[in-house]
This record gives C-alpha cells, structure tokens and sequence, in this order.
C-alpha cells in the first residue's frame, strides 16, 4: 500500500509539472493563430478577411482571356479590372445544372445592382452553339441587367483551356452526358485586382470555389452539399467593401 501511495503522488507531480509547462504554450499558440488542421480551433467562417488562393507560395490570378460576348464585343480580362465578379462555366442547352447557376447569379446581380463595380462572366463550353445571338437571348431569357454580366464565346481550345487549367474547374464534351458536355457546378469569386478568393473551412483552408447548383431556398441537394449562394452573398461584399 505505501509502495502505490508514493506511485499516486509522483503520478500527480507529473500531471502538475506537465501542465504548469505545456499548458501556457498551448494558449499562446491559440492565440497567436498557429495552431492548424485538427488542432485548430473552429472559425467563425464569415467574420475573417478573404484568403488568397497559392499554388506554390504565388497567389492565383484570373488568366489572360479574350472572347467575343452577347454584343458581339471583344471583352478580355482587362475589362474587369477594377470589379469584383464571378465565373461561370455553362451552355445554354444544359438541361441540368446550367438554368439553376444562372438563376442563382441573377439573384446575385438582383442583390448588387446598385454597385457599378460588381460583375460576371459566363463562358460557355458550347461555342459551336453558343454564338453571340444565341447567349443574347438566352440574356435576355434570364433577366441580365448588369451591364459588366458577359456571356462569353470563342475558340472551343481556348476555352476548355482556360476552364481546365486556367481555374482547374473541370468542363469537357461527353456525349454519353444529359445535353453531350460534363462540367462542375461552381462559381470562381475574383476580387478588384483579379486574384481569385474564397472564404477558408474551419481548418483555415481555402474552399477556393463556390457551389453554384444548388439554391439559397432548396439549402441542400441530395448528396448532401450545402448551398453556398448565401454565403457567395457575404464574400461579394466583403471584397466590394475593400
């Protein structure tokens, strides 16, 4: 019995002696913001300033483009500097996902239309379809005010380069697909210098792009996934607000 007595208190000088070491360590690195991953604490997503997108220590910028819009008018990437906007890849025959984006970034020109800096561009995957009459009625269809919202055709080449390995969202012709094409849902947040930006996950991590398919009203879809609308709504403006 003494024996376990004194293995108890030296059990307790060590859990003391642990903890008088280790414990303000622990706070400090709270509250310097260093610790990370699984022992991070939880963020409150919405509250922090906007993360930049790095691939290799670099922040990610919008690639160079230019595409003929619903005008039949050159824009490029130059016409957007000085704006925040979004990015969409789409067709207008999509059968799927396309009318729910779109529809979901007419609530968004709806939400900014009193800012002269907030814009979209829409690149269709589809531009042996896709001429400029066809995106101007489709337009027009929608409801597109916004006079920095272009609907955007060119070379099939350039585009799918630009969707692929220009933003790495996925897009390609398959004819076995509902309406011959496969491409991801999402939207792209650019900020006024052109650096593609997103709010991070309660690990710190960038989310880099938004869920564009599912509607603020419906909340989620059935594999699950929340919608993003509201939260694109926020980040917008944060980034207007800059």
């Amino acid at each position: 019995m003494q024996k376990n007595k004194y293995a108890y208190v030296w059990i307790s000088l060590v859990i003391l002696v642990f903890g008088i070491i280790f414990i303000p360590r622990i706070i400090d690195r709270l509250q310097e913001g260093t610790v990370t991953q699984n022992d991070r604490m939880n963020l409150k997503e919405g509250n922090e300033r906007l993360a930049f997108i790095e691939i290799n220590g670099k922040r990610k910028k919008v690639p160079s483009f230019a595409f003929y819009n619903q005008d039949s008018l050159m824009i490029t990437n130059s016409d957007y500097d000085g704006k925040v906007y979004i990015v969409e890849f789409f067709f207008t025959s999509c059968p799927t996902i396309c009318p729910i984006m779109n529809r979901n970034l007419v609530s968004l020109q709806d939400e900014f239309k009193e800012f002269d800096d907030f814009g979209v561009a829409s690149f269709t995957i589809d531009p042996e379809n896709d001429t400029p009459a066809v995106l101007k009625a489709y337009a027009e269809d929608y409801g597109v005010t916004n006079m920095d919202w272009h609907f955007l055709t060119g070379d099939m080449k350039d585009i799918y380069d630009l969707a692929n390995t220009g933003f790495n969202i996925f897009a390609a012709q398959m004819p076995d697909a509902a309406g011959g094409f496969e491409h991801a849902g999402l939207f792209a947040l650019i900020d006024k210098n052109g650096f593609i930006r997103s709010r991070t996950d309660k690990f710190g991590n960038p989310i880099i792009y938004y869920r564009g398919a599912i509607t603020e009203s419906e909340g989620e879809n059935d594999h699950g996934e929340v919608e993003q609308i509201s939260i694109l709504k926020q980040d917008i403006r944060k980034l207007l607000q800059e």
